[in-house]
């Protein structure tokens, strides 16, 4: 039974989390943080389901290190928005200018 309300909790966690990736899309920042926390709603479901089945942690060690890679990567393409455009609105940018 707790088990089941902490799943609950979780996938309440990753729908609120991608209600906030879709709603607000404006600064790069918002959907940079919305990505993260649904990185750690993620890794928490994969540790539930993992530790409850007696599986390997493994799987959790690369999924962290492959997280921390891509929130580096995401802050310093935000760093190089900012130094270039002096914002970080997605709309004053194209994708196809980089």
């Amino acid at each position: 039974m707790k088990l089941l309300k902490l799943i609950i909790i979780v996938t309440f966690m990753f729908i609120s989390g991608l209600f906030v990736f879709c709603s607000i899309y404006k600064h790069l920042l918002m959907v940079l943080f919305s990505i993260e926390y649904l990185v750690v709603s993620l890794y928490l479901l994969f540790f539930l389901f993992l530790s409850q089945f007696g599986f390997e942690l493994y799987f959790i060690l690369i999924f962290l290190v492959l997280s921390v890679c891509e929130g580096a990567l995401g802050l310093g393409i935000l760093v190089n928005m900012i130094r270039s455009h002096g914002n970080d609105l997605l709309s004053s940018i194209s994708i196809l200018s980089w």
